[in-house]
């Protein structure tokens, strides 16, 4: 229980980034949600469209709008300029504050709707400007009203800010995903609680002003609009510092990517650097990131660069792929990419040994004909990639069904018989264990994966974080590599996280 504590404690900077972020969106949603909702109150068809649209907002899953504002920012840089954030703070702000829209101009148009007519008369009769009756007679009464929609929106808002770490923007989500991918339930518990006890404090302090504003008592509305400013303030200055000299080291869904990349930051700090991790990302809005510099490491695989972006199904191989992927980045993005790191992690089919033998089953020209009856599992975007319908197509792969599990509970899927077979990685350490075997691909469908590191335009300027990564090229085995995964991922009193998995695999490629 003291490593719970002690990993809760220790969130202070998720903290910080998360109060700014979902105060900052909250705060937005106000000053988009109350002139809105004056001008409902005075015309019906202004209350429809936008409550309506506020509504629809609702329906889209919070994480699916923060992914959409990604390519709508950046189509929005033909007009800004290349300048223009397209991943972490303001894609995040926009999406919470839409997100937090629906509550407060609810609950706003609601409170004007029923403000007694004859005190609305009144207001008139005494030669009241519209201002004036605004200001003075139906803010007041509207105010608690208002504060209840708020508080709503604070909640959901806060829940949702978890998410925005899929994007780039640091905050409680950072432990949330991270402790999911390597089943580090710690983690997951304290990121939960500091978001759960987060929102918690913030209703109260909300609800203690909106108890103010109905009982007209400036002590009690007062001393919880200090509380809360004072929060925000230690939030803010809190977030300030030199983070021009930070390098950020961004990550995937999975223990491999995460593992690789603390590794990145422990080799940067032996040399001096300051490092930040940006975890939980996927893989285009990664790719993305380090191609705007708002990440300045990855590592990346050829396959996935060469389906993804490239966009091309043909296989040349491993070294012709790597080459025309280096000069296409250098080309197109300004990336730079330094190199391989010795291991490839391709995508494959697994199955449990036992059904396999069972249904004599060894590559997926085997599986073809029985895959009608069968469930394969894959990770989120698994089905939608290149990959799969290259497979597919090259086989005619026809399964039963097709589901979507994290790659932490792919293997917990085949297990569980919850899947007859799934995609999995060449590298995953889970593999050394004797239930499963890997599918062969006799018709080649697959493309090579080898792990590449890659940096930022921002970065590749700086020859000295470029000579401290160096040593990082052709220096780590499959085996290795697979040895590390496991030891992230399994499920014993043996299971060391990921930083100290990173540690032991520097000191076996002698870094």
């Amino acid at each position: 229980m003291s490593g719970f504590w002690e990993t809760l404690f220790g969130l202070g900077d998720k903290l910080t980034a998360h109060i700014v972020l979902a105060s900052s969106a909250i705060g937005l949603g106000v000053l988009v949600a109350l002139p809105l909702a004056v001008w409902a109150a005075r015309s019906p068809l202004v209350a429809r469209v936008a409550l309506g649209f506020a509504s629809l907002v609702q329906t889209i899953p919070a994480l699916a709008l923060l992914a959409l504002f990604f390519p709508v920012l950046l189509s929005l840089r033909a007009v800004f300029g290349e300048e223009l954030p397209t991943l972490g703070f303001l894609p995040a702000l926009l999406a919470l504050a839409l997100y937090a829209l629906l509550p407060i101009l609810r609950n706003a148009v609601t409170a004007q709707a029923n403000l007694d007519p004859g005190v609305l008369e009144a207001a008139d009769g005494v030669g009241m400007t519209g201002w004036q009756k605004l200001t003075l007679v139906e803010a007041p009464l509207s105010a608690p009203f208002i504060m209840a929609g708020i508080r709503t929106a604070s909640v959901w808002t806060i829940g949702a800010a978890t998410l925005s770490t899929t994007i780039g923007q640091p905050s409680l989500g950072d432990p949330i995903f991270a402790g999911l991918q390597t089943q580090n339930w710690v983690l997951v518990l304290a990121g939960c609680f500091a978001s759960a006890g987060l929102a918690l404090v913030v209703d109260g302090l909300l609800g203690l002003i909106e108890r103010g504003l109905a009982n007209r008592s400036r002590w009690q509305w007062g001393s919880g609009l200090v509380a809360v400013v004072t929060g925000l303030l230690f939030a803010l200055s809190s977030q300030f510092g030199d983070d021009e000299d930070r390098i950020v080291i961004g990550s995937k869904q999975f223990s491999e990517s995460i593992i690789l990349t603390q590794l990145i930051g422990q080799q940067l700090e032996k040399e001096g650097f300051a490092v930040e991790y940006r975890t939980g990302l996927g893989s285009a809005i990664l790719h993305g990131a380090v191609a705007s510099s708002n990440v300045d490491i990855s590592v990346d695989y050829t396959g996935t660069v060469w389906t993804n972006e490239l966009k091309r199904t043909d296989n040349p191989g491993r070294e012709a792929m790597f080459e025309e992927i280096a000069r296409w980045e250098e080309d197109n993005t300004g990336t730079l990419v330094l190199g391989r790191l010795g291991f490839e992690n391709a995508y494959a089919f697994a199955m449990r040994r036992d059904t396999a033998a069972e249904l004599g089953v060894a590559s997926l020209q085997d599986l073809v004909a029985v895959a009608p009856d069968l469930v394969v599992g894959g990770d989120p975007e698994f089905f939608e990639r290149p990959e799969w319908i290259a497979v597919r197509d090259a086989y005619g792969m026809r399964f039963k069904e097709t589901r979507n599990f994290s790659p932490t509970f792919m293997f917990n899927a085949l297990e569980a018989r919850e899947a007859d077979a799934i995609s999995a990685y060449s590298s995953d350490g889970r593999l050394a264990a004797e239930t499963y075997i890997l599918l062969e691909d006799p018709l080649g469908a697959l493309p090579s994966y080898d792990a590449m590191l890659m940096v930022s335009p921002r970065l590749s300027q700086n020859t000295a974080a470029i000579e401290a990564l160096k040593p990082l090229i052709g220096a780590i085995s499959v085996e290795a590599m697979r040895a590390t995964n496991y030891s992230v991922d399994r499920e014993d009193d043996q299971k060391v996280s990921p930083e100290e998995a990173a540690r032991d695999l520097a000191q076996q490629i002698g870094l």
